[in-house]
């Protein structure tokens, strides 16, 4: 069954940070490991040009996208993301559902021309899904 991608609420605080706590997340993402409650409800605080999506599975919370528009004027046509899934339910289109479903966002309803991310070299799976979505090297940092 496909997960149900739908906005984050209050109520998926715990269940994100539960996913974002796990080593395997962490050490691939931007993220400092034991990152403390209160920088994660700010997550789930309207921001502007900020759009909070989790993957649901069965009632359960496997995996989050942070989709941000820049807010520079020069830049109002550009996102960046980030995403996790918990590590029991990776490489089961957990993060294709994600993807899709924040480039239907960007794309049809935000009108964005760009949207952009930072990953690292060493995390070739997810270099592949980003890859299979159209997504390009552009540079690399040593």
């Amino acid at each position: 069954m496909p997960p149900v991608i739908r906005h984050a609420e209050p109520a998926d605080l715990a269940a994100v940070k539960a996913i974002y706590d796990q080593p395997s997340v962490y050490a691939n993402t931007l993220q400092l490991p034991f990152q403390p409650q209160a920088k994660w409800q700010s997550l789930f605080e309207p921001q502007s040009g900020f759009y909070n999506l989790v993957a649901e599975l069965e009632g359960q919370v496997v995996g989050q996208l942070g989709l941000q528009v820049m807010q520079n004027p020069r830049r109002r046509h550009v996102a960046e993301f980030g995403m996790g899934v918990s590590e029991p339910f990776q490489g089961q289109g957990i993060g294709s559902a994600l993807l899709r479903a924040a480039l239907d966002l960007a794309d049809n309803w935000l009108a964005l021309r760009r949207v952009e991310l930072l990953v690292y070299s060493s995390n070739e799976s997810a270099i592949a899904l980003y890859e299979r979505f159209g997504f390009e090297v552009e540079a690399e940092l040593a």
